[in-house]
């Protein structure tokens, strides 16, 4: 099921919403708690109940790990190394089975058929989470004897699929709490404005530009360097856009059950270096990769080489991560790359004007953007080099796409160049640059008559454009 679907907003949240409080005021804790789950299994089962099975097997086997390692101390070592490896292949079978067969029939020349296996919705989150869960549990952390508390941090479906990659600590006290099992007004004022800034950036912003990048990811062989621009561009704003507002509609449906979620997105389009990107996008999946990777393999603590090559292998990791393709191990390297250059030449970096870092971090990204959402490296080095190519008018169908976005409304057979990159210049400055936090905005906002219409206009736009239901990009890795 997805937040920007009609069933979710107007059935399946407010039945949800009113069974939880209900029971809680009724007394009935625990029996609340058991709603929740049930509710969160009909949310991710919703289109594929064939998946709730592989996220009940995965609790079961977790959670199983987790009762050896509180009754057997002695055997931690060995029983979270052996859950770990579980976790990893169930993970691998899903994800990258189709992959390695790929790469070993190019390789050896074999001709093994592929299976063709259908990701199941959120498996690397909820993968990732149980990995720390368990990792903390064999060294004496986050204690959860409960298995009703258990399923629940696993299910709880406003970050189920998407993120943030949450540690039990974060989620089960405050559905704990007995002062959270009531209905708390200012929380649903906040979770409603959330949610409706995150849906209108979804549904108004990133599927618009979407139109923009599926048409040109179509044939990047024939764009020209205004088109592949503007593609490139889109992609940069969609893929934003995209995340931000799940990220948004996640923390709103938190607040709502009096639940905060830890901040995911903190504007990173703002950050002058990759680093500072790094830790302002998915950081909740920086924070995993830090504590279970780059620390494990010995952080800064080995030397100066060692520290570049633990950073690079922690962003080649998180480009394995997002997908099974050299497009996104390409990413990784990428990142890698850049994070590690950036902490050698750091003191000479601080130097620079920050407006020149911005630039050329904000062009590093667009870049890497472009490889990130290509279908082979192929097209993407072939859309990178269309931005070199000539032509400076913009054709028919892509005329089109923006008269269908409403972004330009005009008569004429062609744009001028300037005009459209003074426009998305613009746009893009003022998300890089002068859109604030959503988290921080509903936190600072005032419950005044303003603040009430900005949300209910934003509500009404975002439901009047709901005419198809999309999937978040997120959902894909």
């Amino acid at each position: 099921m997805l937040f920007n679907s009609f069933v979710f907003i107007f059935l399946f949240l407010p039945v949800t919403l009113l069974v939880y409080y209900g029971l809680n005021k009724l007394g009935f804790g625990k029996s609340a708690k058991v709603s929740l789950i049930l509710a969160s299994l009909i949310f991710y089962g919703y289109n594929e109940p064939k998946y709730v099975i592989v996220i009940l097997s995965s609790i079961v086997l977790n959670y199983s790990c987790y009762r050896v390692i509180s009754a057997k101390p002695d055997w931690n070592r060995t029983v979270v190394s052996l859950t770990v490896i579980a976790n990893l292949a169930l993970l691998g079978y899903f994800k990258y089975f189709d992959f390695l067969l790929l790469n070993l029939n190019q390789l050896a020349g074999t001709s093994f058929d592929y299976l063709h296996i259908a990701l199941p919705l959120g498996i690397s989150f909820f993968t990732f989470q149980q990995i720390s869960f368990v990792v903390d549990a064999g060294r004496g952390d986050r204690r959860c004897d409960n298995v009703v508390d258990y399923v629940l941090f696993v299910t709880f479906f406003p970050q189920l699929v998407a993120g943030p990659i949450v540690s039990h600590d974060e989620i089960l006290p405050q559905l704990a709490s007995q002062e959270n099992k009531s209905i708390r007004m200012e929380n649903i004022v906040r979770g409603i404005r959330a949610f409706s800034i995150g849906l209108f950036k979804k549904v108004v912003i990133a599927d618009t530009f979407g139109k923009i990048v599926a048409y040109g990811y179509q044939d990047v062989a024939a764009l020209n360097t205004i088109e592949a621009f503007m593609t490139m561009l889109s992609y940069t704003i969609q893929i934003y856009f995209d995340f931000s507002g799940y990220c948004d509609m996640a923390y709103g449906i938190g607040w709502m059950f009096n639940v905060e979620l830890p901040l995911n997105f903190n504007s990173p389009y703002k950050a002058v270096t990759i680093t500072e990107f790094w830790k302002r996008w998915h950081m909740t999946l920086t924070r995993f990769l830090t504590k279970y990777v780059y620390i494990p393999l010995g952080g800064n603590r080995r030397g100066t080489v060692r520290t570049y090559w633990n950073i690079f292998l922690v962003f080649l990791i998180s480009g394995l991560w997002h997908g099974a393709g050299y497009t996104f191990l390409l990413w990784g390297l990428l990142h890698g790359i850049a994070n590690v250059l950036t902490r050698i030449f750091s003191n000479a970096i601080h130097r620079i004007p920050k407006w020149i870092c911005w630039n050329v971090n904000f062009i590093f990204i667009n870049l890497s953007w472009a490889v990130f959402r290509a279908e082979s490296i192929s097209q993407a080095f072939t859309l990178i080099g269309r931005l070199f190519s000539d032509g400076f008018v913009l054709g028919d169908d892509l005329q089109f796409q923006l008269r269908q976005m409403m972004i330009v409304d005009i008569p004429c057979i062609s744009l001028p160049f300037r005009t459209v990159v003074v426009g998305y210049t613009a746009l893009v400055m003022a998300v890089a640059l002068f859109a604030p936090n959503t988290s921080e905005l509903v936190r600072k906002e005032k419950n005044g008559v303003l603040s009430l219409l900005g949300t209910v206009l934003l509500f009404a736009v975002s439901v009047l454009s709901m005419s198809g239901v999309s999937t978040f990009l997120y959902f894909n890795f």
